[in-house]
Formats: structure tokens, C-alpha cells, sequence
């Protein structure tokens, strides 16, 4: 005898979504944006959208500010221009994919928006995108033309970064004690704003910024952030945009110093630039980002001499490293800075470049036991 199939589970009622103020802004923007292509098609006019153009030309150093900031020029996609076409297409399908995740109160990776978004345009064999690449620069794009970050589109990245140290935490409704993380910490996820991430007890005295998580487990397994009462971070080398905004809002909200121990190469000064004036891809952003008050504690190329390290630690300077070394001499940002005129000269007088983990050769915990406890009673730091 057949055994009877069960009964279709009925649907659950679908909970209505509860809109956050953000989202209604970013809504409205989203309404604008199709409101302007459909007012223009009803007039018979080339349909069109502006996005702020984010070339270097467009982008400035706010002296006052003390970050990078984006200009006013833009530049214009109309759909009946051959070569603005596709970027025109695939901007409008990422916003009505952003506005679906909105209305639906739900979030997708910069990856699952990629493949939500491809598909062969029909009647050729045409992709919508050809990579995710194609689709992240559209997203950014978005972004300023909408005056929204992508966390408020509903995109997420990747976690890269961690932190352990002296903060409680609620993390989407969890409170997460940062003080017993064991060795792996507290993986920064991609979004951490206010909405998603609140600050319930912050009680270090300043945040400790390392470049790679190599460097940073040796601090954790020491409990540095114990002895000093600090919080720890890293970045998993270029800091990515969550941990970027959490340094940020540390900063901000808690009035935290921001020390960076970076490497003593032009990869290292970059980082720096980045966390302190912001970045010139995303300049927009440097407003919610940047954080002018950092300071850095990475290696110098005084240090070689100071610490006396041998010629085994020295990795030579390459003509790429010698080329982006006088191009960071040059941002305006260090131009006038007669301490970063020095270091980045005594880099290219030494003709070699330092690595953090060179001090292991000093002594496994050399690092947190001597060489970070100096800087920070010599206040040796570079602004």
C-alpha cells in the first residue's frame, strides 16, 4: 500500500518588514533616482542617471577637515549612448536589487548580489556582468550617487579582521564580551552600525591598531590588551571597510586613541594614509571613515640602528617600492609633514624596508614587551 505524501506545510504569514529611519532614507533616494529615468522617458528624453565621478581629478584634501573629500564633478550614463549602455543597465539593476532588499528586510553579500544580478540579456549572449569586479564597482558607484553606504543598500562583505580587549558588545541583539574571545577574538563583521552594532561597556584606554593577524596573536596570546588596558584590532593587512568604521566610531563615540603598528615600507605608510585621511576610491566616505586623530607606531627606519637588527631582517627596496614611496612623500596629506619627510627619506636612504615580525628576531615577545611598551611611555608616535 502507497504510503500517503504529507500534507504541504501552510505558509507562515509574512511578519511585516519594520523600516529603520536609514531605510526610509535610502528608500527615497532609490524612489528619486526611478522617478528622474521615468520622468525623462515620459518627456522623450534620454533617459539618464549622475554619478559623482570618483577619479583622482574629483577628489581634494580638506585642510580643515583633515580628510579626503569628493568634489562636485560627475559624470552622466544615458541609455541610448553605446558606450554608457551597459554601466547604465546594470546601475539601475543594482538599485532595484538594493530596494528589494529593503523591502523584504533582508541582506546579501557583495558576492550574492553579483549572482542575483547576472543573467544573459535576452535575445543575445550578453551578460548582465561579467565578474564580480564589474559589480562591486557599480555598487561604490551607487553609493555616492545615492549618498548611502552599501551596509544601507544591504550589502555585506566578507569578515577580515578581529578584536579582543576591554568592550562588551551587543551584536545583532548578542552581547559578545570582548574579554573572552579565546585566541581567535571577535570577528569584525563587515557592518557594525549603530543599528547593528552597539557599544554596551567600553573601558580601555586606547585602541592598539596591528596590520596582520601574525602580529596581532602574539599580542592576544601575551594579553597585551590585559597588561595595557587596551583594545586590540587588526586588519588582515588593508583594513577593510567594517573595521575601518568600528576604529572609527571607537574614536569617535569613546574618545579612544588610535595607535597603528604598521610596517616600515610604503605598504605600511599606505595603510596608515588610509585609516587617517581616508582612502581616494572612497572618499565619500571619509566623513564616516577617517580618522585624522590616529597615530603611527609602526616600525621606523630608525629602528634598524635603534634595535639593533641585523642585515637578515632587511628585504630590499624594489623600484615599485621606490616609486610608491615618493608618491606618498608627495599626498598633500604628508607633503608639509617635515617628520614624514624624514622617515619616508630614511627608508629610501637605507634602501631596504622593515617588517613588524623582524623584532621576533630580538625575542619572540620583543614586540609586546619592549618595543610597543617604549613607544607608548616615549609617546614616539608619527601624526
Amino acid at each position: 500500500m502507497a504510503k500517503k505524501k504529507p500534507a504541504p506545510r501552510k505558509a507562515e504569514p509574512k511578519v511585516p518588514v519594520k523600516l529603520t529611519d536609514k531605510d526610509k532614507k535610502t528608500l527615497t533616494s532609490l524612489e528619486k533616482l526611478a522617478s528622474g529615468v521615468v520622468e525623462a522617458a515620459m518627456k522623450s528624453r534620454a533617459p539618464h542617471i549622475e554619478i559623482p565621478s570618483r577619479a583622482l581629478s574629483n577628489v581634494r584634501y580638506n585642510t580643515s577637515k583633515k580628510f579626503i573629500e569628493i568634489g562636485s564633478g560627475t559624470n552622466r550614463r544615458e541609455l541610448f549612448n553605446l558606450s554608457q549602455a551597459k554601466a547604465y543597465m546594470q546601475s539601475l539593476l543594482v538599485a532595484g536589487g538594493a530596494k528589494e532588499l529593503i523591502d523584504e528586510g533582508k541582506t546579501t553579500s557583495l558576492r550574492g548580489m553579483y549572482y542575483k544580478l547576472k543573467h544573459t540579456i535576452a535575445g543575445t549572449s550578453e551578460n548582465t556582468f561579467d565578474g564580480q569586479g564589474e559589480s562591486d564597482t557599480i555598487i561604490e558607484d551607487m553609493e555616492v550617487a545615492l549618498g548611502a553606504m552599501r551596509e544601507e543598500l544591504h550589502l555585506y562583505a566578507k569578515n577580515a579582521g578581529a578584536m579582543v580587549g576591554p568592550v562588551v558588545l551587543v551584536d545583532s541583539g548578542d552581547e559578545i564580551d570582548c574579554n573572552r574571545m579565546g585566541s581567535g577574538g571577535y570577528s569584525i563583521p563587515s557592518i557594525v552600525e549603530p543599528e547593528i552594532v552597539q557599544f554596551k561597556k567600553v573601558q580601555a584606554d586606547f585602541v592598539l591598531h596591528v596590520e596582520k593577524d601574525t602580529v596581532w596573536r602574539r599580542f592576544n596570546e601575551d594579553k597585551f590588551w590585559q597588561q595595557y588596558n587596551c583594545i586590540l584590532t587588526h586588519g588582515g593587512g588593508q583594513p577593510p571597510r567594517g573595521v575601518r568604521r568600528l576604529l572609527h566610531r571607537l574614536h569617535h563615540e569613546h574618545d579612544l586613541p588610535i595607535y597603528c603598528l604598521l610596517d616600515n615600507d610604503p605598504w605600511g605608510y599606505y595603510i596608515y594614509s588610509v585609516i587617517k585621511q581616508g582612502s581616494i576610491n572612497l572618499a565619500y566616505e571619509s566623513r564616516r571613515m577617517a580618522i585624522p586623530g590616529a597615530r603611527f607606531m609602526g616600525l621606523r627606519s630608525k629602528d634598524y640602528e635603534r634595535c639593533n637588527l641585523t642585515p637578515s631582517v632587511q628585504i630590499k627596496l624594489s623600484e615599485q617600492d621606490i616609486k610608491r614611496a615618493h608618491q606618498i612623500a608627495a599626498y598633500p596629506w604628508f607633503a608639509k609633514k617635515k617628520d614624514w619627510q624624514k622617515e619616508i627619506e630614511g627608508m629610501l636612504k637605507n634602501g631596504f624596508k622593515l617588517e613588524v615580525e623582524a623584532l621576533i628576531s630580538k625575542g619572540i615577545s620583543y614586540v609586546t614587551e619592549q618595543y610597543v611598551p617604549d613607544r607608548l611611555e616615549d609617546e614616539d608616535f608619527l601624526d
